[in-house]
Formats: C-alpha cells, sequence, structure tokens
C-alpha cells in the first residue's frame, strides 16, 4: 500500500488489475507474440470447414422411403425414362447413385452392383471431403500453442540471464503472457475442432449407412420377381 501526493492511500495491486481488465481482446491477443498468426489461420479455417461441411451434409440429407417408392413405381410401369428424369429433381447422394444403377438397366445385376457400388464410393468421398482437415487442425492447434510455452519460457529466461537475476514480476510478464496465451488459445481451436469433428463424423457415417441400406434395398427391388397375371379360363 503507497501514498499518493495528497497523502492518501493507493492500492497498486487493485490499480493494475483494473488496468489489465480494460485491455482489448486484441491487445491481448496481441501479447501472444508471432505464434498467434499460425493460431489465428488455424481458427479461420476450423470455423470455414465447420460451416461448409454442416451445410453439405445437412443440404445431402433426404426422405429415403418415399424417393424409393416413387422409383419402384415408375421402374415397375417400365418408364426408365420417367425414374432418370425424377433422380434429376433431386441434388442429393441416393439420387445420383440409384441414377448410375438406373442407367445400367438390362445388364447383368453385377454391372449394376458394381455401377451403384462406385457411385457410393464416389459420394462418400465427397461426404468425407475436408474432414482430414478438421482432424489435422485439432491435433495441430494444441502443439502450436505449446511451442507458445516454451519460447515463452525461454523469453523468460533470457531476460533472467540478461538482468543478472535481478529482475522482478514486470520483467517476466512478457514472457508469462507468451506462454499463457498461446497455450490457452491453441487448447481452444483444437477443443473446438475435435468436438465438430466427431459430430460431424458422427453425422456422415449415419448418413453412409442409409445409402448403404437405400442401395441395398434397390438392388434387392431389382430382383424380386415379377407377379405374374393368373389367367382364367373362358367356357363356352
Amino acid at each position: 500500500m503507497f501514498q499518493n501526493a495528497n497523502g492518501e492511500p493507493v492500492d497498486t495491486l487493485s490499480e493494475a488489475l483494473m488496468e489489465e481488465s480494460s485491455m482489448s481482446f486484441f491487445e491481448v491477443m496481441s501479447q501472444g507474440g508471432v505464434l498467434m498468426v499460425p493460431l489465428f489461420i488455424l481458427s479461420v479455417l476450423a470455423i470455414y470447414v465447420i460451416a461448409e461441411r454442416w451445410r453439405f451434409v445437412n443440404n445431402s440429407k433426404m426422405e429415403i422411403d418415399p424417393f424409393l417408392s416413387n422409383i419402384e413405381a415408375l421402374l415397375k410401369s417400365g418408364d426408365q425414362a420417367r425414374a432418370l428424369d425424377h433422380c434429376d429433381k433431386y441434388n442429393k447422394p441416393l439420387a445420383r447413385i440409384l441414377k448410375s444403377g438406373i442407367r445400367r438397366l438390362g445388364r447383368p445385376i453385377r454391372d449394376i452392383q458394381d455401377s451403384i457400388h462406385n457411385a457410393g464410393k464416389k459420394e462418400i468421398y465427397g461426404l468425407e471431403n475436408r474432414m482430414n482437415w478438421l482432424a489435422t487442425i485439432a491435433g495441430v492447434a494444441p502443439l502450436v500453442g505449446f511451442t507458445g510455452t516454451v519460447t515463452g519460457m525461454i523469453r523468460a529466461f533470457m531476460d533472467i540471464q540478461a538482468l543478472q537475476g535481478n529482475v522482478n514480476p514486470s520483467v517476466l510478464a512478457g514472457g508469462i503472457w507468451e506462454a499463457l496465451i498461446t497455450t490457452a488459445t491453441g487448447l481452444i481451436v483444437g477443443i473446438i475442432a475435435y468436438g465438430f469433428y466427431n459430430y460431424l463424423i458422427g453425422k456422415i457415417n449415419r448418413m453412409v449407412f442409409e445409402l448403404e441400406n437405400a442401395s441395398a434395398d434397390f438392388i434387392d427391388m431389382l430382383q424380386a420377381p415379377t407377379p405374374k397375371k393368373n389367367k382364367t379360363e373362358v367356357k363356352v
């Protein structure tokens, strides 16, 4: 506790805390040093991938049972062209997969299965696209933050050596700021990226399972025997 020029007591610790709390967010982040730049880039990239994949996966959903029923009705009526047109109305993975199979109707069932399988692999690749970016960010961001911890502590000990041990906490503040802020930022970015990665992968896996089931139902529909009409004898 010190006194000002008027002899009044001054709480230097409280004033210091108030001054620190008045710092803006960007001023605090700037204390993290040069490693805040790659962390900022990783955070922006993570936000982009999360938003883009979330939108893509949600837009890929469709009502499977009604779609399959319509395709089955059109194919049983022998209208292959309308079945293809019906698939073209939906810019969805399932519609594109079944369209590849419908185009090969009349060929051996093995050819149709191979076509659907290849189209399915292409759609799955599209669903999982850029997810490896999010996994990489989840692993790299904390490591960059820990690197900031190391460089911050190195800086603090260099200051101690330069002053031959005659230091006070304010001299070490710069290195400690860098160590703590980069670590915290790296962990936050990594945790968010990892959480959304697992969430999106779960949604993609469920969609892949639904696509596989729908494709199997389509093949079963093609192999189902056509019901024969009972012929009645007419006696004169």
